[in-house]
């Protein structure tokens, strides 16, 4: 993968899940004390907005990695990650249909099960993301203390 690549999909991640975090925590945590209001705090509306602007960031970002990580990853069979990569890239497809349905549906009983749906697959979407990148980042510091010190005693070998 990228910088580029790499740098959109952990920011547009990032700036999903916390705008989406601070929407949960908004309009679902926070005690409603005026009953004509219809949010539940000030920041909601900005909350929604943030959040709507981001999310196809993030689907922007997923696709440029769909072909050249995550399927040739999946398609070479690789042992580290598998699991996580593929439970993250799973998550994807409901979350964002479940993200497009509310803002569709209309019918009371649907959109509560959408936006459950939502919160639910972001859950494991922004967990599985984050799983994913703490295994590889352990890979690849196990491979450079196994690596460096080989190398280390071959270059010194000469001078011993």
């Amino acid at each position: 993968m990228s910088r580029l690549e790499r740098w959109s999909v952990w920011l547009s991640a990032i700036l999903t899940s916390v705008t989406g975090i601070g929407l949960f925590w908004a309009k679902y945590l926070i005690d409603n004390t005026d009953p004509w209001s219809v949010v539940n705090h000030p920041f909601q509306p900005w909350l929604l907005k943030a959040h709507v602007l981001t999310a196809p960031l993030l689907i922007f970002a997923v696709g440029l990695i769909a072909v050249k990580h995550v399927w040739h990853h999946y398609r070479e069979g690789l042992a580290w990650g598998r699991k996580s990569g593929i439970v993250t890239a799973l998550s994807i497809v409901p979350m964002v249909l479940s993200g497009y349905l509310i803002q569709v549906v209309t019918h009371l009983g649907w959109l509560r099960a959408m936006a459950y749906a939502h919160i639910a697959f972001g859950v494991v979407f922004a967990a599985g993301l984050a799983v994913h990148q703490m295994l590889v980042r352990r890979r690849a510091l196990a491979n450079h203390r196994i690596v460096a010190p080989r190398a280390d005693r071959e270059i010194f070998a000469g001078t011993r």
